[in-house]
């Protein structure tokens, strides 16, 4: 079979069966806590009171945390730290970690940041994210750190930037988020 790409470049290529090893099918299961308990809640908590609470196990963290492996390391005001281990089920066709699981663990320290500054009754979501990738992630990095810090904290917006590294410094990504603040609505949060 003869191919022709949009750019004329042509390429001869036999057409052979494909295979699919299903010896080498695998499947990972996670469990997570309905997040309704945690929902209820967050409205009467600081960002920081909330961070201590999933810290000392009080709070179940979201489902995203079990999916995607994260854990909190450290929040403080205007600045968290998260832990990744990606495993097999977050690589892309080309074997490496995809990059929705960086965008997605940045995304995350990002908001955090901003969440460790509000006030119980406050909450945000995200206006904007830009993620640069530095390096491509592969899992015999091991265990990946993210850190997210507020730049500037507005009346109605929160400004913060991220890092994404390895556990002994390697900078793979940073990126920048803007958040908008705004009273928390009652019945908004709902599972």
């Amino acid at each position: 079979m003869t191919a022709t790409n949009p750019k004329g470049l042509q390429s001869s290529k036999e057409e052979t069966p494909v295979t699919i090893n299903t010896s080498a099918q695998r499947s990972e299961t996670f469990t997570w806590i309905d997040p309704a308990v945690a929902l209820e809640q967050l409205p009467r908590l600081s960002g920081l009171d909330y961070f201590s609470g999933l810290r000392d196990g009080s709070i179940a963290p979201p489902p995203i945390a079990s999916l995607m492996n994260f854990d909190l390391v450290d929040a403080r005001y205007g600045h968290v730290e998260f832990q990744c281990r990606p495993g097999g089920a977050h690589n892309n066709p080309l074997g490496m970690v995809h990059g929705g699981l960086a965008c997605t663990l940045l995304d995350t320290v990002l908001g955090c940041a901003a969440h460790s500054t509000l006030e119980a009754g406050i909450g945000y979501t995200s206006i904007d994210l830009a993620v640069k990738y530095l390096r491509p992630i592969t899992l015999h990095r091991g265990a990946l750190r993210a850190e997210g810090s507020v730049v500037k904290a507005g009346s109605r917006v929160i400004f913060t930037e991220g890092r994404l590294s390895t556990a002994d410094g390697e900078l793979l990504a940073t990126a920048t988020s803007t958040l908008l603040i705004f009273p928390h609505q009652p019945g908004a949060l709902t599972t």
